[in-house]
């Protein structure tokens, strides 16, 4: 299903078709050994079930670049074990798919010395033609000479009731922000369906508006138009 004209969703990535671009967000790598940590109980999981998906994904598109935009990684002040293994797997793993580009999270201020094992640099932003993608935690002005952003970071997601039963889903957004037109990429952390996005207040500045004219795409088995969030 098309988001937006030549631009395609695909599962939980996007996909710009006339530079066959492949675009995922918020993977999240190291939240599984985070929250055990914690002492949180956590759904099975598997690093072989992202690559799993990854792989129908880019089999699907065939993309000639992937880019991660933002929060590669999970913890804040450290490298932990699962973070130094599955990213180099997960780098290792793309790279022989397409020319690999990490934007910088809010998650990924140590990242740089893992990905310096691959020789890849973070960026700040990415510009494709009159599209900038960017993490999203912060605007950055000199990246914003475009027409459409694409952005991650704050994991959208609503929550579906039927009678007593309540289902959260991953969804993609896609609204306005300063006269430009933003999607927001639902998160890749396959054990987080993410934060529901008519409760509370949003974390990123590009969100900080009435989300209400907003229009929300739905990824369950397979993609669904949920219209407006004022009408959900």
């Amino acid at each position: 299903m098309e988001i937006l004209k030549g631009i395609e969703i695909i599962d939980l990535g996007l996909f710009i078709k006339k530079t066959k671009s492949l675009i995922i967000g918020d993977m999240h790598i190291g939240s599984g050994e985070a929250f055990e940590e914690s002492g949180l109980l956590i759904p099975v999981y598997s690093f072989k079930d992202i690559i799993d998906r990854l792989t129908k994904i880019i089999d699907k598109t065939k993309p000639k670049e992937i880019i991660i935009c933002g929060d590669l990684k999970h913890e804040f002040g450290r490298i932990s074990n699962q973070e130094w293994r599955e990213i180099l797997q997960l780098i290792d793993f793309l790279k022989e798919r397409g020319n690999l580009i990490i934007i910088k999270g809010n998650h990924d201020a140590i990242l740089e010395p893992v990905v310096r094992k691959r020789g890849i640099k973070l960026v700040d932003f990415y510009k494709i033609g009159n599209i900038t993608l960017l993490h999203g935690d912060k605007v950055i002005l000199n990246a914003l000479d475009c027409k459409i952003i694409i952005m991650g970071h704050e994991h959208p997601a609503v929550t579906i009731k039927d009678g007593v039963k309540r289902e959260k889903y991953k969804c993609f957004l896609k609204g306005e922000w300063n006269d430009k037109i933003l999607i927001v990429l639902p998160s890749f952390n396959l054990l987080s369906e993410g934060s529901d996005i008519t409760k509370g207040k949003m974390l990123s500045p590009f969100l900080n508006q009435d989300l209400g004219n907003f229009e929300v795409y739905v990824i369950e088995d397979k993609i669904y138009n949920f219209g407006k969030v004022k009408n959900l």
